[in-house]
């Protein structure tokens, strides 16, 4: 049953392109339909996969940096009022510049290769953990904090044992975030230049009318970024295994 809905609601998106195709009539070099997209995924498999591995060469990588440097960044934050007048102010005004403008820098001072790429995506995801992460260690319950303190416990034997722990539910919920939005970091880094990647196939294949290779490295690439959140879904699950699950027994009972 898990695996019957998934496939019925793609096959029903297939039919409605496939009747907007008909129905439109609009030639196959602006909307080509399931068919066609299909017949290109099978012709050029290699070309795809080749360019399919960078871009998640990349995406992995952005993630995992930026979930490093945003979570220590959340506990330097959590533990010092210090860092948190001088880094915070810094941390808010740096969201509030448009990180795709920045793109054009990264490849200038990174260069055409993959850590420019990977730059993009880390600073697009680092935000959502840090502000995750930190949101859950501000949260954690008082009393377990009173009950440490009374048993003379050190702030950082709190912050070990009682406030990061606490929070990791917080940071599977910004992580679940991070995949989401990583892929579109590292597709924008590939458009403004690369020379490998879908991000650049869609581009050259735009450029050539290619609409059904375009069409074909979409598809792929968003079966890749769905993949890659079902793998941090599934890990942030195992991370915060204790947290009970409320929302589906309501829905069932709604049923």
């Amino acid at each position: 049953m898990k695996l019957l809905r998934p496939l019925v609601t793609a096959l029903g998106l297939l039919a409605l392109w496939q009747a907007v195709v008909w129905a439109s009539g609009v030639p196959s070099f602006i909307l080509p339909g399931p068919g066609r997209v299909a017949a290109a995924l099978v012709a050029q498999p290699w070309l795809l996969l080749r360019h399919a591995a960078v871009t998640l060469q990349e995406i992995v990588l952005g993630i995992v940096l930026g979930s490093l440097v945003g979570a220590s960044s959340a506990v330097l934050l959590a533990a010092s009022r210090t860092a948190q007048r001088w880094l915070m102010p810094l941390l808010v005004v740096s969201q509030a510049l448009p990180v795709f403008a920045l793109a054009p820098l990264l490849v200038l001072w990174l260069g055409y290769g993959m850590a420019s790429k990977v730059a993009m995506a880390v600073l697009i995801i680092y935000f959502p953990v840090t502000a995750a992460f930190l949101d859950g260690l501000r949260r954690t319950e008082p009393g377990w904090l009173e009950l440490a303190r009374t048993m003379n416990a050190s702030p950082l034997a709190i912050l070990r044992q009682i406030r990061v722990p606490a929070a990791l539910p917080a940071l599977a919920s910004g992580l679940r975030v991070a995949a989401a939005v990583a892929p579109i970091g590292a597709v924008v880094g590939e458009w403004v230049g690369s020379s490998a990647g879908l991000g650049y196939l869609m581009l050259h294949a735009n450029a050539r009318m290619q609409v059904d290779i375009l069409f074909a490295a979409l598809l792929v690439l968003a079966g890749m970024a769905l993949a890659l959140w079902l793998a941090v879904d599934r890990a942030g699950r195992a991370l915060a295994y204790w947290q009970p699950e409320s929302l589906a027994p309501s829905f069932a009972g709604a049923r």
